[in-house]
Formats: C-alpha cells, sequence, structure tokens
C-alpha cells in the first residue's frame, strides 16, 4: 500500500498559499512557500508492507512516560502503533492532504470548531487526527502525529498551518524534541497513544 504526501501531485489552491504567505511574514514556516514547508513536515510518499492489526478506535491518555508505555502497553497484551500503522489508519486509503480531501476551513482554527472536517470519524471509524492539542505517540521516537500540543494555535501561526497537524501524513518533527526532552516529562499526560492489537 501507498502512504505519505507526494507534494509532485498537489496543487495548494490561492487561498492556501496566500495564507500561507501572512504566516511567512509573521516569522513562521519553513522555507519560501507553502510546498516547501510540506516538504519539512509530511512523510514521502512510499509504498510500504504492513501486518493486519487491530487498532483503538479512540487514543488513550500516556500513563507514564513516554518511554514506559511499550511496557504499560505490553502488559495488556498491546503495543504502540508504528508511525505507518497510525497514518495508514488515520488515512484510510486516501491520498489527500487531510483524511477528508486536500482542503481545510481557512476562516478559523480547527480548535474549538465544532463544525469542521476534523471532527467526523474516518473512514474506518476511528477518532483520529481532532484536535491539535492532542498528540498520538507511535513506537517512533523521531515522529508524533495528530496535534502539536497547540503550538500552531496558541502561536498564531495562521489558519493553514494550524490545520496541518491534523495532516494525515504530519510528522510534526518540531514537537518530537518538545515531548522527549526534559520538559515533556511534566507533560506526559497531555499526551496520548492509539493501542495496537497484533494479530
Amino acid at each position: 500500500m501507498s502512504l505519505g504526501f507526494d507534494l509532485n501531485s498537489w496543487q495548494p489552491t490561492p487561498q492556501q498559499t496566500a495564507d500561507y504567505a501572512e504566516s511567512l511574514e509573521q516569522g513562521f514556516g519553513y522555507g519560501s512557500d507553502l510546498r516547501a514547508h510540506l516538504a519539512q513536515v509530511l512523510s514521502p510518499r512510499r509504498s510500504v508492507v504492513l501486518a493486519t492489526v487491530l487498532m483503538a478506535v479512540e487514543d488513550e491518555n500516556l500513563t507514564e512516560l513516554p518511554a514506559d508505555m511499550p511496557a504499560v502497553l505490553a502488559a495488556r497484551g498491546l503495543r504502540m502503533p508504528s508511525p505507518d500503522e497510525w497514518e495508514h489508519a488515520c488515512g484510510a486509503g486516501a491520498e489527500t492532504l487531510f483524511r477528508w480531501g486536500n482542503d481545510c476551513p481557512l476562516d478559523r482554527i480547527p480548535y474549538g470548531d465544532r463544525t469542521g472536517p476534523q471532527n467526523q470519524l474516518n473512514a474506518f471509524g476511528l477518532r483520529i487526527a481532532y484536535d491539535t492539542y492532542r498528540t498520538e505517540l507511535t513506537s517512533d521516537v523521531t515522529a508524533v502525529h495528530g496535534g502539536d500540543g497547540g503550538e500552531s494555535v496558541c502561536g498564531g501561526y495562521g489558519h493553514m498551518l494550524a490545520w496541518l497537524p491534523l495532516a494525515t501524513a504530519n510528522r510534526n518533527p518540531s514537537m518530537v524534541e518538545f515531548v522527549y526532552g526534559p520538559d515533556g516529562e511534566d507533560l506526559c499526560e497531555d499526551f496520548s497513544t492509539r493501542p495496537v492489537l497484533a494479530l
């Protein structure tokens, strides 16, 4: 199956381009345009082979430090998902930027938006990538998914950048250092994971 985001076949809308340009003027974003920014934060298009697993419909708050969660889940006969498993579960086969399509509402931020597309269950019936304040951890300590702890919303990054933590292929590289650094230990209850049962 294919995962990741194909930047070569994607074209931003004029509104997305303009919104990102405003973010750049405020000092936010990576690169001179939205495509360059996405190349820094999204996983690239690739082919993978995944085993069949059962994955939790809802993410669970961490009960221990991130480094201790594998053992906690193993005691329950479960494990953390791999980044590829998380991405597949989120996108459910969609090849779009977000699990619901390539566009997002640019007249508002996702946090507190009760009518936005992030509130709908995905094609697999999972409640996933629904709140930018939720940060889901996987078995890979170099990537976090589904949110950025609210950084983009509180930081005033702009509408497009506020929605991007919910993008299916977003790996949130800047958030990784925070989660697994000394500050993250004090905030582990603000992170979550989505338990997996291997079949």
